[in-house]
């Protein structure tokens, strides 16, 4: 039987990212992101819910995630998700699911650029304490021309 753990988001940070360090050295950014459905209800009457979820990411991208993103930006991440079990200071056995971040976009500028600010390429999956990550196909927009193509003179057949 095949196993797949792929999850795909797009939404709001809930608050700054939060960059540590694991013992190892390797850096650790701690983030949530809000995810909003919208929907109308039997009624007609507009309905919101939110979804807050936690996730981390490793190494050069921890690093550049922290510098570059603040609360209420909205980036797109792609990893895999993970469910954590620990016992609370009360005895409580505690769990929540989290992602752990291979991949990100950002959507909004990032922070400190101005209104011309553009939003940084995809992050390239690292390869921390973690085990290797998967590489996710980055998309670049094409490129306009560089001239303008050549004018057709008047009255010749275009083969098309």
């Amino acid at each position: 039987m095949a196993y797949y753990n792929r999850v795909i988001l797009v939404g709001n940070l809930t608050r700054d990212p939060q960059l540590s360090f694991l013992p190892s050295g390797t850096p650790v950014c701690e983030f949530g992101l809000a995810i909003n459905r919208r929907w109308r209800g039997s009624g007609g009457e507009p309905r919101e819910e939110t979804c807050f979820i936690d996730c981390r990411c490793y190494g050069k991208q921890a690093e550049t995630f922290n510098q570059h993103m603040s609360k209420g930006q909205c980036v797109l991440v792609e990893g895999r998700l993970q469910y954590d079990t620990w016992e609370g200071q009360d005895g409580q056995k505690r769990s929540k699911h989290r992602v752990f971040v291979q991949a990100f976009q950002f959507l909004s500028a990032p922070r400190g650029a101005g209104a011309a600010g553009r939003p940084e390429p995809t992050a390239s999956p690292s390869q921390g304490d973690i085990g290797p990550a998967e590489s996710a196909p980055h998309r670049q927009p094409p490129s306009p021309p560089a001239s303008p193509p050549p004018a057709t003179p008047e009255g010749e057949d275009i083969p098309f």
